[in-house]
């Protein structure tokens, strides 16, 4: 898939900790964190990147690009 044919996420929730809870894709799809590490995995989301943490389990990440403003934390909230 072509970037320009795939979402971004334009939007998230966190909970009370700070954790990232869901998001909001550019077509306006809520995804639950869960669904959206699918949907990342499955390369149909842009600019994101699954890793494994240190405690073994799967996290979203943005992709590098020096760029802090656009680190999944800064996502406005919905």
């Amino acid at each position: 898939m072509m970037d320009n044919e795939r979402e971004s996420f334009v939007a998230a929730q966190k909970n009370g900790d700070g954790d990232l809870t869901s998001f909001q894709t550019s077509s306006g799809r809520v995804l639950a964190y869960e669904q959206a590490l699918q949907e990342v995995q499955a390369g149909r989301i842009a600019g994101v990147n699954v890793f494994k943490g240190k405690d073994g389990e799967m996290y979203i990440r943005g992709d590098a690009d020096g760029d802090p403003t656009n680190n999944l934390d800064q996502l406005p909230s919905f």
